[in-house]
């Protein structure tokens, strides 16, 4: 059975566009597609892309949303008292234009200024986002198992059976996932470090292309055990380096 992926968007709305445009091109308006989660941040409309994909989960699209760290910042930011983000280096937090909460937040009309006070960016927001989205974010998962893939945000711990894995590796995992050469079960397909072009390792996937600072989104396509990128005029093989 065919499916698709997409990397990090983080507010690309444009770029998103494109790559469900070529998408039905190959296959289809009712693709299977899994999205490797952070949506927003970053980008110039945070708000567009979690609209554009909340819609089509209610219009029946058979399509899969994973959780990413951006993500789930946004949702703890939400919280009726927001909770800090534990992972981030000290010196950075979610507003950080490192980190870029604040654009997501523009997107909804919210401003995000040294002049303010946290406390009255979040009453804001919470009046500012609709519960769709809220709930749209909520029910994104963490993880999607098929057809020898395993779909992830980050990554996963290495030696840790997949049924005992953890939200805080499967969201912001690096090392020393990226580095391990172990059989992990699954090929494992993930999104969240950014290289310049997607990457096959043989026992991992990163889609990651840097959408976040500008570059480009991409699309994917796994069918009858092979990997192939999505362009502008079709398939091309991605291989094991």
């Amino acid at each position: 059975m065919t499916l698709y992926a997409i990397g990090d968007i983080h507010g690309q709305i444009g770029m998103l566009e494109y790559a469900l445009e070529k998408i039905e091109r190959d296959g289809g308006p009712d693709a299977r597609i899994v999205f490797l989660g952070d949506l927003v941040d970053r980008g110039p409309d945070c708000r567009g892309v979690i609209e554009l994909l909340s819609s089509g989960l209610r219009d029946g699209k058979p399509w899969t949303v994973l959780r990413g760290n951006h993500d789930r910042m946004f949702t703890r930011f939400l919280s009726p008292t927001p909770i800090v983000e534990t992972r981030l280096p000290i010196g950075l937090d979610w507003f950080h234009e490192r980190v870029g909460g604040a654009e997501t937040l523009r997107s909804y009309g919210v401003e995000v200024n040294e002049d303010r006070r946290i406390w009255q960016v979040h009453q804001d927001a919470a009046e500012a986002v609709p519960q769709s989205h809220r709930d749209f974010l909520h029910g994104a998962v963490n993880m999607l198992q098929q057809d020898g893939y395993l779909f992830v945000h980050a990554g996963i711990r290495p030696g840790v059976g997949l049924d005992d894995q953890e939200e805080e590796d499967l969201v912001w995992i690096r090392e020393p996932f990226l580095s391990s050469d172990a059989d992990h079960g699954a090929v494992v397909v993930h999104g969240h470090t950014m290289t310049d072009t997607p990457e096959h390792h043989g026992n991992r996937i990163g889609l990651d292309t840097g959408a976040g600072r500008g570059d480009r989104l991409t699309a994917a396509v796994f069918e009858d055990g092979k990997v192939f990128v999505l362009g502008h005029d079709g398939r091309t093989p991605l291989t094991p380096r």
